[in-house]
Parts: structure tokens; sequence; C-alpha cells
């Protein structure tokens, strides 16, 4: 019998890239709190992170497959997670204003069943433009900041902040898809096309 993909995460974006992809899978996202503990790098914090959710579904659903993931941004060693409220979200982008920073995402795909579990990583750069306050008003006025870390998205109206990604576009969205296809392949998942 083969195994349903859960993906446990609730991100419309997410959703998408696989969708895109070509991947099949049903949406089983526990509710977790996510947390940042200052003592961890970005890419411990975020594998912390996708760990923990990827595990909270796996519980109830072992004889699935597991795909979640965690994606946060990092500027002077200052981890940026989802903002609380706009006016964080105003902070976030002032202080990415004309700055470069990174994304990283942490992928966990487990199958409790089989006892077989992947992670891994990616990190790209990103250079955003200068940010006056009425670009920022803008871009908030088109977007909601509050489900995204660092307060933007690359897609849709990204390109009026981001001046260039170098490395993954698909990480800095929230899932680095190029590495998330040959790790389910791993687990006997292929996109259908």
């Amino acid at each position: 019998m083969r195994s349903t993909l859960l993906l446990a995460s609730n991100s419309p974006r997410r959703r998408e890239l696989l969708v895109q992809a070509g991947f099949t899978f049903e949406i089983f996202a526990p509710k977790i709190s996510e947390r940042f503990a200052v003592d961890l790098t970005l890419r411990e914090l975020t594998a912390f992170n996708a760990i923990r959710k990827g595990m909270a579904a796996a519980r109830l659903r072992p004889n699935n497959i597991v795909l979640a993931a965690d994606t946060l941004v990092a500027i002077d060693d200052h981890v940026l997670g989802k903002p609380e409220d706009r006016e964080e979200a105003v902070a976030m982008l002032r202080r990415l204003s004309g700055r470069a920073h990174e994304v990283c995402t942490s992928v966990f795909i487990c199958h409790l069943a089989e006892a077989k579990s992947t992670s891994f990583h990616e990190i790209s750069r990103v250079q955003f433009r200068r940010l006056g306050r009425g670009k920022i008003d803008n871009y908030l006025a088109q977007v909601n900041p509050l489900d995204k870390a660092g307060a933007y998205a690359a897609q849709g109206f990204g390109s009026e902040i981001i001046e260039k990604i170098d490395g993954s576009y698909t990480n800095v969205v929230g899932l680095p898809i190029e590495k998330t296809i040959p790790a389910l392949a791993e687990f006997g998942l292929a996109p259908k096309r």
C-alpha cells in the first residue's frame, strides 16, 4: 500500500509549491508553538522547529509520510520570525531596508511506520531595496505580513522590496523544492505529471 504524503503546514506558499511540483498530498498540521531559543543558530532553530512540527503530525499519523518545514529570516545574527502585529512588521521591514539578510528553511521528512527520516536545510541571501515609510506602508497595504517570516513574501509584490536573491527562490518562498523533490523520491514519492 502506498503511503499518503502529509504536509505538516498551513502555509499556502508551501502548498502552492508542492502542487506546482506535481505532488498530491493532504494537509495535516497539528498546532504547535514555534520556539525561539537564543542559544541556537538560524539553521539549528529552523531544524528544531521543523522536526517538532513533523513529529507532532507523524505521531498522530504514523503510516503516512510527513513533510514539515520551518523558515526564518536573520540579519546581524538576529532572527526574525512572523511579526505579532503591523507595528512589528514595520519595524522588521525598516531593519531589512537596503540590506542583505539570510533566509533559512529546514525541511524534515519522516515515515514513522518504517522508522525512516531525513532532514536538510537551504540558506538564501536576499538583498532588499531601500524602503522609505511610504514604500513600507504601500507594501503592507497589499500584503498580510503576519504569516510571513521577516514580514515579507518573495512572490507577488516582493519585487517591490527585493533587489535580488542569491540562492534558491523557492527557499525564500518557504520550501526549497529543488532539494525537496529528490528527498521525497527517497520515500518512494514522485510528482504526478
